[in-house]
């Protein structure tokens, strides 16, 4: 590809909340994005790992529109965030578990305008709940807070959303509050709120980075129209299989440009004391999860971040788009106070390919999932490169990778799913396949079976219940 078309590459990045990981053979719930440790990683052994159109098929209920939100679980009740472009809806979905029945769904219209990237619908962001509320980010309309039964407990406008490419980041629920990185744009912001009631505990404002594209001859909006691509609402609805023009696909009429971080944060506890990390524009920040006391940072990103760090071995791994293509991988070690870059760093390389979804750590290793369907295997200590092979030949991966024991799961754009052995030496074990439906969701695991959601339908796999 040529390198305009690398130029962006966006998926509903983002982490969540991290607990203390314990061997565990019993099922569990996904509250979130990266589920129950927001680090993609599940304790779940009852989840088989093959599956088809016609094996383990527990239902599939179709979806009003397109979208690329994963959906979370608790208990009986699975949740999704949905945009329905024909009604100008935004709204949060609730089904069965065991049936696939929809509930019930609660949201809000929205007439006004907010910029983003054709192949990021609105409500990308998935939701969070902590087993009594479930929060959606709407973007520009604001974060919503539901009970169990679709009542609405309370809403909160944080501003407008004014990316290039909209918003994705997911909120993340700990200790009675919730944290949302609102944001990229004008009014990009670190919020932690109080879950019962919404009002703001604390809120700590994004770096300030370059709002356009900084490596290229004609710069902004002027620069690309010259150019021949962009533009103010980037017309016609897009072909949803087609990802290869994504970076052109924004509307280059929002004032908050095409920098920033669309990662969600993750709670790690580190050492005696929890710490509310997030990978932000151009550096990596770690915060007092209770007063957004700025505990330490770690500089030397890109500018602009999409994938949530993967975490383990006392190590974080985080990422950044390098302009006008690849991906900066930084290792740190975790922990320390004020400024430890220097002290902290272990390795970084820089990645010829894409990655948009988020990695993970188990084995010695960090596991990448790059756009164009590759894995990659880097050494967890030294950063070298221990395996690069293809998983996907057809289409690529905007979806994060998620890890089940010894095993590595994740799907690509047209709705298959590799398995591979979480190991430094390269196995694919096998490709579960469906009928091609476009996906740039992430798998949740909870309860002994697989979530996925396409633009078509909310898939559940896993044996009988």
């Amino acid at each position: 590809m040529n390198s305009l078309k690398h130029l962006m590459r966006f998926v509903p990045i983002a982490v969540v909340v991290a607990f203390a990981m314990t061997a565990t053979t019993q099922a569990e719930n996904w509250p979130s994005f990266r589920g129950p440790r927001g680090t993609g990683v599940s304790g779940d052994n009852t989840v088989p790992l093959t599956w088809g159109e016609k094996t383990n098929v527990r239902w599939r209920v179709e979806l009003p529109d397109r979208g690329n939100s994963t959906p979370v679980v608790w208990g009986d009740r699975v949740f999704v965030t949905q945009a329905v472009a024909a009604e100008k809806r935004r709204e949060l979905l609730a089904f069965d578990v065991k049936t696939g029945n929809k509930l019930w769904q609660a949201g809000v219209t929205f007439e006004g305008k907010e910029p983003t990237n054709r192949q990021n619908p609105y409500c990308s962001a998935s939701p969070a709940t902590d087993g009594e509320r479930v929060v959606a980010c709407f973007g520009t309309p604001g974060v919503y807070c539901y009970d169990f039964t679709g009542k609405e407990l309370w809403h909160r406008s944080l501003g407008e959303v004014d990316s290039w490419h909209g918003s994705g980041s997911s909120p993340v629920i700990h200790g009675g509050l919730c944290y949302l990185n609102f944001g990229p744009g004008t009014h990009a912001a670190l919020y932690a709120l109080d879950v019962r009631s919404g009002e703001t505990v604390w809120k700590t404002v994004a770096p300030q980075v370059p709002p356009g594209f900084s490596g290229l001859p004609f710069k902004g909006l002027q620069g690309l129209t010259r150019l021949g691509i962009g533009g103010p609402n980037p017309g016609g609805s897009p072909k949803p299989a087609d990802f290869e023009n994504a970076g052109m696909s924004g509307d280059f009429s929002g004032t908050g440009g095409y920098n920033g971080s669309w990662c969600t944060p993750v709670v790690l506890h580190t050492g005696d004391r929890d710490e509310l990390v997030l990978v932000e524009s151009s550096q990596v920040s770690a915060y007092h999860p209770t007063t957004g006391e700025s505990l330490w940072t770690f500089k030397g990103l890109p500018s602009q971040v999409f994938a949530s760090p993967a975490v383990g071995e006392g190590v974080l791994v985080a990422m950044g788009h390098i302009t006008p293509v690849g991906t900066k991988v930084i290792a740190m070690k975790l922990g320390g106070t004020g400024d430890v870059s220097g002290t902290h760093r272990l390795w970084e390389v820089n990645l010829r390919k894409e990655c948009i979804g988020s990695g993970v750590v188990a084995a010695g290793c960090v596991f990448l999932i790059t756009e164009g369907g590759f894995g990659v295997c880097l050494d967890l200590k030294t950063g070298k490169e221990i395996w690069q092979e293809r998983l996907f030949t057809l289409k690529g991966s905007w979806s994060s990778l998620v890890l089940i024991n010894d095993r590595l799961l994740v799907a690509n754009q047209l709705g298959q799913v590799s398995v591979l052995a979480a190991s430094p030496k390269f196995e694919l074990l096998n490709t579960n396949a469906i009928p091609t439906e476009t996906t740039c969701s992430s798998l949740a695991i909870a309860n002994g079976h697989v979530f996925l959601r396409t633009h078509a339908a909310l898939w559940c796999f896993g044996n009988a219940f």
